[in-house]
């Protein structure tokens, strides 16, 4: 097992109706900013909810942060609490909501060109503002962390960015709040969440016993959960298990000690950017292509995966090796989820546009190596047709 830091702040307050919580989390008599993405929070009830529980509170309201947050709409938001001396922000929806969030508390407070904190995935950051957030759409694990993803409209760009500043104070979760979600969205929780915890154990092995089996487990769980998330028949327990395995599944801790592969994320990144693909439906085009490009240098873990995840036990090990990859693309396709980039009618003539978006953003040597060169990851882009 490699050396490691684990620290992470943030409060978690999980269960049905907690949100009534929010009065004793958010400091009294602050101006709050209430941040959402599109009108279905205010239909729903959530931001009326949340507002009702913020008593001797000024609240403001800012909408509109887009599934993937851009630039140019957050910096909107940078502008009202620098001119509205905004003290606390409060993020009520999904993982993109809630990245947006993170970036605004940055650069609400950075002395410089903002877009720097995404060039410099976030080193120049020294402060940010305090925030929360309500969880709607379990997906990303981006209440439990201390990273976001930004893209800017006007480049075509899709940066990450990290800073110990931008943890959450602390995350509501409440199952009740994805019962009015959309299949699409609920299928992309689970394929997101399935990639993440696949990014930081499907490597090589470290002897992080502890890691290797509590990212099994998560992976089984969703595995099992997965026909019921998507179910007509609404499901408390198994709403309740989706969200927190996707929180666990990026909350650093499966991480801590053991090498991370994060090639997936970065070339699903560009074709988020390039093509307004949703981002959980570029995970489910590159994984299963990475996983067969770099089978040889993935082998072992391939085998364990096989074994303990798909229980895949008979057969040659190049053929349980296939059988998982294999396994692995049909879950993501048995939750509507289209694994090539075909499906999205993107042809082999824009591979060279991905590599170059990949080379101008230095992401040359990914991996939990270093050594998926562009040349790796056009085999990759290729496989994905």
């Amino acid at each position: 097992m490699q050396n490691f830091e684990f620290y992470n702040p943030t409060r978690i307050v999980f269960g049905e109706d907690t949100i009534d919580q929010l009065d004793n989390l958010v400091p009294k008599g602050a101006r709050v900013l209430l941040l959402y993405g599109g009108e279905s929070a205010r239909k729903n009830g959530t931001l009326g909810e949340a507002r009702s529980f913020l008593p001797s509170r000024e609240v403001l309201e800012f909408g509109g942060i887009e599934p993937n947050p851009t630039y140019e709409k957050l910096m909107e938001a940078v502008e009202i609490v620098r001119q509205k001396q905004v003290q606390f922000l409060l993020a009520v929806g999904g993982g993109s909501v809630i990245d947006g969030t993170k970036f605004i508390a940055a650069a609400a407070d950075y002395d410089g060109e903002a877009w720097e904190i995404l060039e410099t995935r976030g080193k120049g950051v020294k402060s940010a503002m305090p925030f929360g957030s309500v969880l709607t759409l379990p997906a990303t694990g981006s209440e439990m962390k201390a990273s976001a993803v930004v893209t800017r409209k006007s480049t075509l760009e899709k940066l990450p960015f990290r800073s110990p500043f931008v943890f959450p104070k602390f995350s509501i979760l409440d199952p009740k709040k994805t019962y009015t979600l959309p299949n699409r969205q609920l299928a992309n929780g689970v394929a997101d969440a399935f990639t993440h915890v696949m990014e930081q154990y499907l490597t090589y092995p470290a002897g992080a016993r502890v890691q290797d089996r509590f990212s099994e487990g998560l992976l089984q769980t969703l595995i099992e959960i997965a026909p019921a998330v998507l179910s007509k028949e609404v499901d408390y327990n198994t709403r309740a298990n989706l969200m927190w395995t996707a929180t666990l599944a990026l909350n650093s801790l499966i991480g801590a000690g053991v090498p991370q592969d994060w090639s997936t994320h970065m070339i699903g990144h560009e074709m988020t950017a390039l093509y307004g693909i949703d981002h959980a439906r570029t995970l489910a085009i590159v994984l299963p292509a990475n996983l067969q490009v770099r089978r040889d240098a993935k082998r072992e873990k391939l085998l364990q995966y096989a074994e303990r995840v798909w229980e895949i036990t008979e057969g040659s090990e190049d053929q349980r090796i296939d059988d998982a990859i294999q396994a692995t693309r049909n879950f993501f396709e048995s939750l509507g989820l289209p694994t090539r980039l075909s499906d999205y009618e993107i042809d082999a003539g824009q591979i060279e546009i991905l590599i170059s978006k990949l080379k101008s953003h230095g992401l040359t040597e990914l991996g939990e190596r270093g050594d998926v060169s562009l040349e790796v990851s056009r085999r990759i882009l290729d496989l994905c047709l």
